[in-house]
């Protein structure tokens, strides 16, 4: 018997496909569907890599992300957001940007080790190092694998600054090492939120902790004089721009200092991973969603041009940033996050007596 269309869908990820990657000769295909006794594409199971790194902190030369240095313990993310800009790299291994991305999750394993050897060099300067650029350093795996607690014991040993962002509350497992640096004004964090709507939630964030956990961790995170933002972000055209003015109330009655925000960009893979999402998930809006998308990006899915990718053009994209705006002057007026003490660093660790 044929399957519907909604047994066919995979349950807890984000991607349904397996785009081609541009890198590789061979690809995904079924010319002749009704010869394949098996469909060609099905549910994956989580396979872990390892991979141990020549160097483990990137210096971010794009002027727009908010930060110097990067640090991403992990390549790949079990979280699956369908939107996820990530997905691309996925590619430079050899894997897809779809299925594989959140299904097959690279581990560094000597990411802590590598951090050190890079604060004892004589040549390095403190700088803040951002936990990550790339995939969320709180994935599933972390729990297991606790890459970013040993990344995190590093920056304390040798007082150094750090940001961090991420959609999963397991940052609370390690409030005891976020608090010590809190004291010494070494620690911002972020969590993302991109909408408040758990039916939405569940269909493009798959894996992550639902919008109300996010904020208890918001909560949590202030009580405890850790530094916390919200990044309302991605913001989805037709989707979730809407919610805007409630994310930032919530965040903000949890005890965020700040807020930020970037317009959705489905660069590359992630436009067709997102297209066939949306309209597999949300028929009805699909159509709005897309044309919104493409009317803030110049006619396109993606726009790649620093300064304006992150906010959108448009009329489309100057009511959401205008709402933005709004919403940030009534929810944190007189709020801010306070800045990185860097004189607190220690050379040597926890061996430099002065």
């Amino acid at each position: 018997m044929e399957k519907t269309e909604a047994e066919n869908y995979f349950k807890g990820r984000g991607s349904q496909i397996k785009p081609d990657n541009k890198f590789l000769k061979n690809r995904y295909v079924s010319e002749h569907i009704e010869g394949i006794d098996e469909p060609l594409i099905q549910s994956p199971q989580t396979k872990i890599f390892h991979e141990h790194s020549k160097t483990i902190v990137n210096k971010v030369t794009s002027p727009d992300v908010g930060m110097i240095y990067s640090l991403n313990p992990y390549q790949g993310c079990e979280h699956g957001c369908s939107y996820c800009y990530a997905r691309n790299t996925h590619e430079y291994y050899g894997f897809d940007a779809g299925l594989d991305f959140e299904s097959k999750i690279i581990v560094k394993e000597n990411a802590a080790q590598l951090l050190e050897k890079l604060l004892l060099s004589p040549k390095w300067r403190p700088a803040p190092i951002s936990l990550s650029g790339n995939t969320d350093c709180y994935q599933p795996l972390e729990r297991k694998k606790e890459m970013t607690r040993s990344l995190l014991k590093v920056f304390a040993r040798y007082r150094h600054p750090v940001g961090m962002i991420t959609k999963n509350s397991l940052i609370l497992r390690d409030l005891d090492l976020l608090k010590g640096l809190a004291e010494d004004r070494l620690i911002k964090v972020y969590i993302s939120i991109t909408t408040l709507d758990e039916n939405v939630r569940r269909a493009m964030e798959p894996r992550t902790a639902s919008a109300a956990k996010r904020l208890q961790t918001i909560e949590e995170l202030s009580k405890a004089g850790v530094p916390v933002g919200v990044m309302c972000a991605p913001i989805i055209p037709g989707l979730t721009d809407h919610e805007v003015p409630a994310i930032l109330k919530a965040a903000a009655e949890h005890g965020a200092l700040m807020a930020g925000m970037t317009m959705v960009r489905l660069n590359g893979s992630v436009g067709q991973i997102f297209e066939d999402w949306i309209y597999k998930n949300f028929p009805d809006r699909a159509p709005k969603v897309i044309a919104q998308i493409k009317s803030v990006h110049g006619g396109q899915l993606n726009d790649s041009d620093f300064g304006r990718r992150m906010r959108g053009e448009g009329k489309v994209a100057e009511m959401i940033n205008q709402l933005f705006m709004t919403s940030q002057r009534k929810y944190f007026a007189g709020r801010t996050m306070p800045e990185f003490d860097l004189s607190k660093f220690r050379r040597g660790g926890n061996l430099n007596l002065f």
